[in-house]
């Protein structure tokens, strides 16, 4: 019985009790490595690329430039957000400046007539 009241009475302390604070809702971790997943619709064909910030790659005829990556934090539902600069060398107009987010990729395209890219995680 002793026990059982030791017991009660920590986990009834102050310091037990309280629960560490929420993050705020618009927390963002930054990161340093972005997946991205780009599909060329012609040939079905995908292709997965690993970039760090700063770093450009080649897909096909687009150059990919990561240029932020972010996560939220581990309290927070999920989601991963780079800003990306991609670059068409087949058409000067076509490509692509801004966010993407890895839970809502059609908020923010790119918009190309063979290629399809998806920011898959920030890591």
């Amino acid at each position: 019985m002793k026990r059982l009241l030791v017991a009660l009475s920590l986990l009834a302390s102050p310091a037990l009790a309280q629960a560490p604070a929420p993050s705020p809702p618009d927390t963002w971790l930054p990161r340093t490595t972005a997946e991205l997943l780009v599909l060329d619709k012609v040939r079905a064909q995908p292709t997965t690329l690993t970039l760090r910030t700063g770093q450009s790659a080649k897909a096909g005829t687009l150059t990919i430039t990561l240029r932020g990556c972010a996560t939220r934090p581990p309290d927070l539902p999920q989601d991963s957000a780079a800003f990306l600069d991609v670059v068409d060398s087949r058409n000067a107009g076509a490509g692509f400046r801004g966010w993407m987010l890895a839970n809502a990729p059609a908020l923010s395209q790119l918009e190309h007539p063979i290629y399809d890219l998806r920011l898959v995680a920030c890591r």
